[in-house]
């Protein structure tokens, strides 16, 4: 297996970091933007897109800031790579944006960001952040 690189990219958001942080933790929420739909038991997160599912374990939180997600290989074991969905907010301007850390391989970087970017718009349009 290749290994992947991290990145971040930052998303200018125009919503209250508390109603962004319900559409970033919580499966409902994902389910909206993220995937076609998100089961949690526990800690652990089943996302389902089309046909394919991928799990993952819920690594920390920090309620109304960050959601971090382990992927797991198909013993249910924690893997190297993760997704990390994090909320900043300006504190002179309160603007906020939502900051994205993920992991592609390579030479699928640019799609892996435009992937994360229409997400994020769908996002925004669930919010009303448009």
């Amino acid at each position: 297996m290749s290994s992947k690189v991290r990145y971040e990219i930052e998303f200018p958001i125009n919503s209250s970091p508390q109603l962004l942080y319900q559409y970033i933790s919580t499966p409902s929420g994902l389910s909206e933007w993220f995937a076609d739909n998100v089961n949690s038991r526990g800690e652990f997160f089943t996302f389902i897109w089309n046909d394919s599912k991928e799990k993952a374990r819920l690594a920390s939180k920090k309620s109304g800031e960050r959601i971090k997600f382990k992927w797991l290989d198909e013993n249910d074991k924690d893997t190297e790579y993760y997704f990390e969905l994090r909320i900043m907010e300006d504190e002179i301007t309160k603007d906020v944006s939502l900051v994205v850390t993920d992991f592609s391989v390579e030479d699928e970087l640019e799609e892996s960001k435009l992937l994360w970017e229409n997400q994020i718009s769908d996002l925004k349009h669930v919010i009303g952040s448009v």
